[in-house]
């Protein structure tokens, strides 16, 4: 008779608000807006993915999430996702201008080898989208 007891007394402090059972599933991340072009003040945004997910999603959340964070992209046929915007800024290819996509690690910055639409960010890294000239 006791079993049952403990059981339910187990179940009810998993459903206590501020239990941790929701939340173990995000991975916390920043992202960090800069422009090498003009130089305008950088943005700093927090947000997360779910694990193992992709940085589009924690960028569509943040974008859902009303904190002035915008963004657009086009769907390439071969490479999936490709960033156009964000926050207004559009790159272009007559002023040679466009959204890098790079990775703030503890001891470096790293330029992935893969998109906004198949990077998988670690908790706690920094996503650096830098408006910049090729």
């Amino acid at each position: 008779m006791m079993t049952p007891a403990l059981l339910s007394a187990a179940l009810l402090l998993l459903l206590l608000p501020g239990a941790p059972a929701e939340d173990s599933n995000q991975t916390p991340i920043s992202v960090h807006i800069t422009n090498s072009v003009t130089n305008a003040p950088n943005q700093t945004y927090s947000t997360y993915v779910v694990y193992r997910g992709i940085l589009l999603g924690a960028m569509w959340r943040l974008q859902d999430s009303n904190v002035g964070f915008s963004f657009t992209y086009t769907q390439d046929a071969n490479y999936g996702p490709f960033l156009v915007s964000v926050n207004g800024v559009s790159g272009c290819s007559a002023d040679r201008t466009y959204w890098e996509l790079l990775v703030k690690r503890t001891n470096k910055t790293i330029r992935p080898d893969v998109g906004i639409g198949c990077y998988i960010p670690r908790a706690n890294e920094t996503i650096v989208l830098n408006f910049n000239k090729y």
